[in-house]
């Protein structure tokens, strides 16, 4: 992960589930996904840019090898 630059804060995430019917009421699929709580930036101090703790391509791919040579 990337060091947070100075001076700057964290936006929280939570999680969103939906259910999705088919027309008969039947549950067809199961949805999830990710969302940032903007409602706790604040105007002019930290509303204008956003970073968000990714991680770096080689690590994905190391772990990618390490799971395929132990398996």
């Amino acid at each position: 992960m990337v060091p947070l630059p100075p001076g700057k804060s964290v936006v929280g995430c939570r999680w969103v589930y939906k259910i999705k019917t088919n027309s008969n009421g039947s549950i067809e699929r199961y949805k999830a996904r990710l969302v940032a709580k903007g409602c706790s930036q604040k105007y002019g101090m930290d509303y204008e840019e956003t970073f968000v703790p990714v991680a770096k391509i080689t690590t994905i791919h190391t772990l990618i090898v390490v799971a395929s040579i132990c398996q």
